[in-house]
């Protein structure tokens, strides 16, 4: 352990990156368990952005959508969605 502490004053590693790698590296591990490629991810998190966009105006610059391990083989879909206001009328 002393030679990785040594290591990481040396090359001064930024613990945010280092949580943001392990937040990364979770997410594509839970996607290859749930066997959920990427781009169908994507199109998932477009399609919830239309429907919730008819009954609310959302932050999408703040918009985390994002699926983790629930433990064992199950996987859940976890969603952060900043709401600015609601509509008054649904808009199509």
């Amino acid at each position: 352990m002393a030679l990785l502490d040594f290591l990481s004053r040396v090359l001064n590693r930024d613990e945010g990156s280092k949580e943001t790698a392990k937040q990364r590296l979770q997410l594509v591990l839970v996607q290859d368990r749930a066997s959920v490629n990427p781009h169908l991810l994507e199109e998932l998190k477009e399609d919830l952005i239309g429907v919730i966009s008819r009954y609310l105006e959302i932050d999408l610059s703040a918009m985390e959508i994002n699926l983790e391990s629930g433990g064992g083989d199950t996987v859940a879909l976890v969603a952060n969605i900043p709401v600015r206001q609601v509509r008054r009328s649904q808009q199509k």
